[in-house]
């Protein structure tokens, strides 16, 4: 289990990014975090991963989360990604094998047998040797999750993986991460899309800087829940009821 309590975020100026966030997550679910834009969904993942100051405690599997760093995987915003580093797409991937590595390995034919396996599950080993600023949105989407698969990571984060991605690429990655969740693996994406979320997800945390609702689908996804940080149209505009 995932266990966030009592997680606040303060940036600079004093702007409160999140407040007294407290979440359970049960292992092996792949759970949606959704709000409106500034809600703190971003900070959400930060937060947990210890890479903004933060106050409260995360700990996942009874273990605090920054002791077991080399078994997480973090996918940050595409957008604040530099894409024109002088990387393949290979090269790429094989960063996923260096937190098993241990200090001063280069990975070898072992890794590099991962890593082709883990391009291969997302239909990219055509362009292992590509460079990564010759690819598409969805196309690089699908080589950062190829690194997570080679990472074997046992919680995975990624924030906003679908925002200018084609249908294609949405596809073949979703197919990766039920996969993923099926053999166990805690999966949080932030995600923008209302109505795809019975679709993807297990469960659901609900945030507008704080915790507005957390669990199952259905639960979340009420009238008056999304009411509080979408306004009185949002559920109607998703179909509801």
């Amino acid at each position: 289990m995932l266990e966030i309590k009592n997680l606040s975020v303060t940036y600079p100026n004093n702007v409160k990014a999140l407040e007294d966030v407290t979440v359970s997550i049960p292992s092996g679910k792949l759970v949606g975090v959704i709000g409106p834009n500034g809600a703190g969904k971003s900070t959400l993942l930060k937060g947990a991963l210890g890479m903004v100051n933060r106050s409260g405690s995360v700990a996942f599997e009874g273990e605090p989360i920054e002791k077991i760093q080399q078994r997480i995987a973090y996918v940050e915003q595409k957008g604040n990604l530099d894409m024109d580093f002088p990387i393949t797409v290979l090269q790429c991937v094989l960063l996923g094998t260096f937190p098993k590595l241990g200090w001063f390995k280069r990975p070898g034919k072992q890794e590099k047998e991962i890593s082709m396996d883990a391009l291969k599950r997302v239909g990219m080993e055509e362009f292992a040797n590509r460079q990564i600023s010759e690819l598409s949105g969805g196309q690089f989407q699908r080589v950062l999750l190829a690194r997570t698969l080679a990472q074997d990571a046992v919680l995975i984060f990624l924030d906003e993986p679908f925002v200018g991605i084609d249908i294609k690429s949405e596809g073949i990655i979703m197919d990766q991460l039920f996969k993923l969740r099926d053999q166990g693996k805690t999966i949080l994406i932030v995600h923008h899309d209302l109505t795809k979320v019975g679709k993807y997800f297990d469960g659901l945390i609900l945030l507008n800087k704080r915790l507005v609702a957390s669990g199952e689908v259905d639960e979340v996804m009420t009238h008056d829940n999304l009411a509080k940080v979408f306004g009185e149209g949002a559920f109607t505009d998703i179909g509801g009821n």
